[in-house]
């Protein structure tokens, strides 16, 4: 295995400009003052993925009150994110990150293993970033199910 970027808690976030479902560019730096869960995942549409981010939009309102925004990236086009929030009523921020620059920064995208073989992908991954842009906590190889309540429990949010 190579050596990936892991990022910590008290890192700083990696600033990053993305193109959102709706075609809009969004930074992370938009959202200083407040907190933000950044999750990476591998595709639109996939089983496990509508799973997550359907948990998310289900539990939004819980994580609004504690004041986090939700943004989800994946290397999916703009127009196929828009897709995956139509079909599935998606409230949650979706992000195009089709070179996976962000991914790399974030230590999201790298060598994996998947069926017992190592492959190169998108690490399922999480992470909460505070109201000055610092990591609070680094999450990787998440799982899909399940993931939205452990959040949430290990927030006091449950």
């Amino acid at each position: 295995m190579t050596d990936q970027i892991k990022l910590q808690p008290g890192d700083t976030a990696p600033d990053f400009t993305l193109t959102d479902d709706t075609g809009r560019e969004v930074s992370l730096s938009d959202f200083r003052g407040r907190k933000v869960i950044v999750y990476f995942y591998p595709a639109a549409m996939t089983p496990g993925c509508t799973k997550q981010a359907c948990d998310f939009t289900a539990h939004r309102s819980e994580f609004d009150g504690a004041g986090y925004e939700i943004l989800g990236i994946s290397p999916d086009k703009p127009e196929k994110l828009a897709k995956f929030r139509d079909k599935e009523t998606l409230s949650i921020t979706l992000l195009s990150d089709p070179d996976k620059s962000v991914m790399q920064a974030y230590g999201a995208f790298g060598e994996k293993k998947l069926y017992g073989k190592i492959t190169q992908g998108v690490i399922r991954s999480t992470f909460l970033v505070d109201e000055d842009g610092t990591i609070a906590a680094a999450q990787y190889n998440v799982k899909a199910t399940g993931h939205v309540d452990r959040l949430l429990g290990q927030l006091e949010l449950a």
